[in-house]
């Protein structure tokens, strides 16, 4: 089973008064898919998210921001976490190449809701094998590579939009993702 990959954002001054507007922020800034548009799902856990959400709200196809934000501000509490599901679009191999919806969730951590990173923004952004080339997949590198640039830009993007203190890119394994690719790579020129 492949490991989930994220982006973790540490926001300068973070605290409950501006964290949706951060979220909202970092809700404008993504690429969320024309293909299978807005936002799909609003969840909302105060305390931990062992418990059931306060809140989950499922939206319409094409739902933006406002909407889910709306939804937000009315459980906004230091020490909730929200959620927001939707897609955006990768090379992905079916038979083919193609670019495709991936599902992917984009969370908000109030200051008081703990969590195992400590981070304050977070982009669960789908299955690790969505950025590794597949020595076994033909054309799987250059897939994989606009893949991954791609989320470089959505890095630099909310770096631009946000007063991002610190960054990190990790994988639930904890393994380093840099020295993963760097393997890949090598596996897929030895190809």
């Amino acid at each position: 089973m492949p490991d989930r990959l994220y982006l973790s954002l540490w926001i300068h001054g973070f605290d409950e008064s501006n964290m949706l507007g951060h979220f909202e922020r970092m809700l404008r800034t993504f690429p969320f898919s024309r293909l299978r548009p807005g936002i799909a799902t609003l969840r909302i856990y105060a305390i931990e998210d062992a418990e059931p959400p306060l809140l989950e709200q499922v939206f319409t196809p094409g739902t933006e921001a406002e909407a889910v934000l709306s939804a937000a501000r009315e459980f906004q509490n230091a020490d909730c976490l929200y959620i927001v599901d939707g897609w955006w679009e990768l090379w992905q191999f079916e038979r083919d190449w193609k670019l495709a919806p991936a599902a992917v969730s984009l969370c908000c951590f109030g200051p008081l809701f703990e969590n195992e990173v400590g981070d304050h923004l977070r982009i669960e952004l789908g299955n690790e094998e969505h950025f590794l080339p597949q020595a076994e997949v033909a054309q799987s590198a250059r897939a994989m590579q606009s893949n991954l640039k791609g989320l470089l830009r959505l890095a630099r993007e909310l770096e631009a939009a946000l007063p991002v203190e610190e960054r990190r890119l990790w994988s639930e394994s904890g393994e380093n993702l840099a020295e993963r690719l760097d393997s890949a790579l090598e596996d897929d020129c030895r190809a």
